[in-house]
């Protein structure tokens, strides 16, 4: 059972912040071997948010929420991460679920767009997300934009 936590940057424990960084390099740098800048100063803007998935005390599952004009014209997620040893059994799509749940109550009947990684188009077609780019390399990864709109 998955235990989820939204919370502004401010409010993070450097335990967390911790937890959360290192998920996202384990997943991100190390494991994809992409070597980027992770932190890229958007974490702690204001209105961004940290939804954390906590399996008892170990971080299993983050993404972070962005409100208008930070990474999009219109409110985003970015940097969503499932720990290896906790993928394959609908985490992702928990994650996905709580993510649109607080994005819509922290900002209401708002469009939200992403740069999702083109191997996950799929997944995010399945939570209401179309395609409005042509495939493009960031950091080497082929991504796509997406957008799931209200």
């Amino acid at each position: 059972m998955i235990t989820w936590q939204l919370k502004p940057f401010i409010e993070l424990t450097t335990i967390q912040l911790y937890q959360l960084l290192k998920l996202r390099v384990d997943v991100f740098v190390v494991e994809q071997q992409c070597p980027y800048p992770e932190l890229d100063d958007k974490d702690h803007k204001k209105g961004v948010y940290h939804l954390l998935g906590y399996d008892g005390d170990q971080l299993v599952a983050c993404t972070r929420l962005l409100p208008k004009g930070v990474s999009y014209p219109s409110v985003s997620m970015g940097r969503v991460a499932i720990s290896a040893d906790h993928r394959g059994g609908g985490i992702g799509h928990q994650l996905l679920a709580e993510a649109l749940r607080n994005c819509q109550s922290l900002w209401p009947n708002e469009s939200i767009e992403i740069g999702a990684q083109e191997y996950l188009t799929s997944f995010y077609t399945q939570h209401g997300f179309v395609k409005t780019s042509e495939t493009y390399l960031e950091d080497d990864i082929p991504h796509i934009d997406m957008k799931l709109a209200k």
